[in-house]
């Protein structure tokens, strides 16, 4: 992994949105570059570091959040405009090589993408089942969920050392 720049983003709730109200997002550019295979390179850092469940897709066109989990997202190819926070929210450019990690609770949905955009996505270990909500899900529920996620034992590109675990304290 080369130098990163790593960008903590604060999202207060967001009316259907809970967000998360202790932890911020963080946004990693350009943590590995583009002359590697990106998606098999996320995969396997990932896994290293304790995070599992991973799938390789894209972003819901929808706004959504998980509350039984934190999410990162490898931007493995293309580039998009995610949208984090809920309607209204924080506009984010993304492109391969880039990295998101989502504290549970926190909105995201594609707002735009290349044709080739895919993200490479993944769990601390033991909160692979994770949940999909939307505006329309029961927000007390959800919150208390948020509260009870577990913090990652380790940060899911640089390990024990890395940015989350300055950023994200209980």
């Amino acid at each position: 992994m080369q130098e990163v720049s790593v960008k903590p983003i604060v999202l207060q709730p967001n009316g259907p949105i809970p967000n998360n109200p202790t932890l911020p997002l963080l946004l990693y550019q350009q943590v590995v570059s583009g002359s590697k295979d990106t998606e098999t390179w996320f995969k396997e850092v990932f896994k290293q570091n304790s995070w599992t469940g991973t799938w390789t897709n894209g972003v819901f066109n929808y706004h959504h959040y998980h509350s039984l989990a934190h999410e990162v997202l490898g931007v493995a190819a293309g580039f998009a405009t995610l949208v984090f926070g809920g309607p209204g929210g924080e506009e984010v450019e993304v492109k391969a090589g880039d990295i998101v990690v989502l504290p549970a609770g926190t909105g995201h949905f594609k707002k735009s993408a290349s044709s080739d955009f895919s993200v490479v996505g993944a769990y601390p270990k033991g909160q692979e089942d994770y949940d999909i909500c939307t505006e329309d899900d029961n927000m007390e529920e959800k919150k208390q969920n948020i509260k009870l996620v577990a913090l990652p034992t380790t940060d899911p590109v640089a390990g024990q050392d890395g940015p989350l675990m300055q950023h994200w304290k209980k």
